[in-house]
Order: C-alpha cells, then sequence, then structure tokens
C-alpha cells in the first residue's frame, strides 16, 4: 500500500461489519409487515441509499399509508436485538494491524448511532484502532455529513493524507464534499456496478485494496 495518506476514515457498516445478510432479513421481516414482497441480495444492493427513507420507498412501501417512524423503529429494534450476530469481514483485522505497525491512524465516521456504535466496536475488539469514533444522535441514517466536517477538524491533517473508505456512493459523496480522497469497497451494502458510477476506485475487498498476504 502506498503510504501516500497518513489517516484513515472507516466507514463501519458494510465496510468493517459484514451485516448486510443480517440487514436483509430485517428489512424482509418489515416488507413482510405490510404485506410487500422480500427483496433479493441484488435488489437490495441496487436500491440501497440514504437517506433510507428513499430505499425503504423504492422497497415498496407507500408512506401515505404507513409510517417511516414506525418502520424505522421497527428495524432499529430488530437490529439491536440482533446485531451482535454480525461479525468484522475476515480481512479486518490484519488490515487495521497493518495500519498500526505502519503509523497510519484510523477514524470510524458512522450513520448507525453513537451509542449502539460504540459498543458494538468495543465488543469486537478493535475500538483501540480508532483515534474517533462518530456515529450518528438520531436512527433515521439521513446523512453523515456534518459528522463528516467535524471529524475532519478534529483530525488536523493536510485533506490530501485523509483516506476515505466506504462501502457506498454516500461514503463517497461525503469524501468528496469534506475534501478528501475516497475508495469504495463492493463487499457491502451496494453493488460494484452502483459503485463504479463515483468514479473513483473500487475494490471487491480490503485484501485486494491493500494487497496483504491474510490468512
Amino acid at each position: 500500500m502506498s503510504l501516500k495518506y497518513d489517516h484513515i476514515i472507516w466507514d463501519w457498516n458494510g465496510t468493517l461489519l459484514d451485516d448486510v445478510g443480517l440487514c436483509l432479513e430485517i428489512i424482509n421481516g418489515v416488507l413482510g409487515s405490510v404485506e410487500l414482497p422480500p427483496l433479493t441480495l441484488e435488489k437490495y444492493r441496487e436500491i440501497f441509499t440514504f437517506p433510507v427513507r428513499d430505499y425503504y420507498e423504492a422497497a415498496g412501501i407507500d408512506f401515505s399509508v404507513h409510517s417511516f417512524e414506525k418502520l424505522g423503529w421497527d428495524w432499529m429494534n430488530e437490529y439491536e436485538r440482533r446485531k451482535y450476530e454480525a461479525s468484522l469481514f475476515g480481512d479486518v483485522r490484519p488490515v487495521l494491524a497493518y495500519l498500526r505497525e505502519h503509523g497510519i491512524k484510523s477514524s470510524i465516521l458512522s450513520a448507525y448511532t453513537l451509542h449502539g456504535l460504540l459498543n458494538i466496536v468495543e465488543k469486537n475488539g478493535v475500538k483501540e484502532n480508532f483515534e474517533y469514533i462518530s456515529g450518528l444522535d438520531n436512527i433515521w441514517a439521513a446523512s453523515k455529513l456534518e459528522n463528516g466536517k467535524m471529524l475532519v477538524e478534529k483530525i488536523r491533517k493536510d485533506h490530501e493524507k485523509i483516506l476515505m473508505v466506504g462501502d457506498t456512493l454516500h461514503d463517497h459523496e461525503v469524501a468528496d464534499e469534506i475534501g478528501v480522497d475516497s475508495i469504495l469497497i463492493a463487499s457491502g451494502h451496494q453493488s460494484y456496478e452502483r459503485l463504479k458510477s463515483a468514479g473513483v476506485p473500487v475494490f471487491h475487498s480490503l485484501n485486494e485494496f491493500f494487497r496483504l498476504e491474510l490468512d
């Protein structure tokens, strides 16, 4: 890996935490509760977006009939109940260890609630790898742009020394807005084909990007 960057901002869900299957199961439960058909994994990755309200609508939910707030709470309550079923992608720990060995710092910028984020990061035993951990103060996952702006102010590095790594077009959009480079990993919540439209490098895994020899 090039040592061009000395700080990496990580997305959490779908980038470091492999929770796509869990999220698909939960949204399909929500859809079933309003008598809509389930999504396939391919369809989910085609329509998932931020704000999540838009992806709910793309899945067929009519908010003139059903409450977004109720369905959003239904989804979040089930995710919180089951969140420890998800684990880190297999190449995450070696990558984080590699970065620490080479003096490259890391932070997390997530659309997940900060309280839930801190709990699950600590539960996975990787909290010590991150200088800053930034999450939202609500469950609605509209945007993490404002938190991104505050995070780069805390990092206090030249922006060209910061790289953002995520799994959605929103991660790229946030990186553009805060003035840092980005790369996208296509093992998360959006498909490789969608991510390519961002015009930045897209990789199938962290291992592919970092070119590490992982077990």
